[in-house]
């Protein structure tokens, strides 16, 4: 049975409701100092505000060693009656220590997997998806590597793979890679902030080989976020890709949350999903926030679906 792996265990795809495909509850990296996303009563607080806008689900992307907080996860859950698939998976090398690099050459893989069916260290919930990242507009060998380890901690588990791409780039490259050479089923793939490279042509080449693409981002000024994405999202679903997208806030800075002053997660709900309903219709709406995520991120899981 196909079934999504959320933080309180596997549920029917159909129950992850209003889907925030791509966000961040806890995160913490070396390159936003000072803007940590580490309190847990902030993070509550936000799923609460999600909640109230009528979300069902948010999936973390926050991959290893970057703060993930997992065995707080469940709580919030349980509180805020909102779903949280967490993940497994590493960033690009510039937020790590050599240290923390050197000590899973050899193991990438096994880690991946191990927290996929047995848990996130040692507090039991276990990831649902696998995170890794590419370059601006190249892979450089830290994007293979753990490329290669996600490609192969998929085919032990069947979880799908979930990319940053660098300022919106490199799409195409991170195809011909995980599902040219490594033989990931495109469908397993989803490639995060294609909004940031509203790149029509290059979004219809990658939507054309049955990935997944996430736009992501209202929390970043700075990128080509809101006043392209419909334009964008309208392209894609008129060449008959409607199907493949999805959408997600991306707030990774504690000045981005709404409980801080920021758009945040509500935000994705209660100013982006009524603009595109306007311009791109209802139906379009429940696919891209309900039926799309329910099929990117449902998984025939080895183990038996957990009660």
């Amino acid at each position: 049975m196909s079934a999504v792996r959320t933080v309180l265990g596997d549920i029917p795809a159909e129950q992850l409701g209003v889907c925030d495909a791509h966000d961040h509850l806890f995160f913490a990296s070396p390159r936003l100092p000072g803007q940590e996303l580490q309190s847990v009563s902030a993070a509550r607080a936000e799923l609460s505000a999600f909640a109230t806008q009528g979300g069902g689900t948010v999936v973390q992307w926050t991959p290893y060693g970057l703060g993930r907080r997992a065995a707080d996860l469940p709580a919030l859950s349980r509180e805020t009656g909102v779903r949280i698939v967490a993940a497994t998976g590493l960033h690009q090398d510039v937020h790590y220590d050599d240290r923390t690099l050197a000590g899973l050459r050899g193991r990438l893989a096994e880690v991946f997997v191990a927290e996929l069916t047995a848990g996130i260290g040692t507090s039991g919930v276990r990831a649902g998806l696998i995170k890794v990242a590419g370059g601006f507009h190249a892979l450089d060998a830290h994007a293979r590597w753990t490329m290669v380890a996600a490609a192969e901690a998929h085919r032990a588990t069947g979880a799908p793979i979930a990319v940053h791409l660098e300022l919106g780039t490199g799409a195409l490259d991170v195809l011909d890679l995980l599902c040219g050479e490594l033989g990931v089923p495109p469908h397993r793939v989803v490639l995060g902030h294609l909004n940031r490279s509203p790149d029509f042509t290059v979004h219809r080449q990658a939507a054309g080989t049955g990935c997944y693409l996430a736009f992501d981002g209202p929390s970043r000024a700075h990128h080509a976020t809101d006043w392209r994405m419909p334009d964008a999202v309208r392209a894609l679903a008129d060449a008959g890709h409607g199907d493949r997208l999805l959408l997600g806030g991306d707030t990774t800075t504690a000045a981005a949350r709404s409980v801080d002053g920021g758009p945040g997660m509500p935000y994705l709900l209660r100013r982006v999903r009524p603009r595109l309903a306007v311009e791109l219709g209802e139906d379009l709406v429940r696919r891209v926030f309900t039926d799309n995520p329910a099929r990117a991120f449902a998984v025939e899981w080895p183990e038996p679906l957990v009660p």
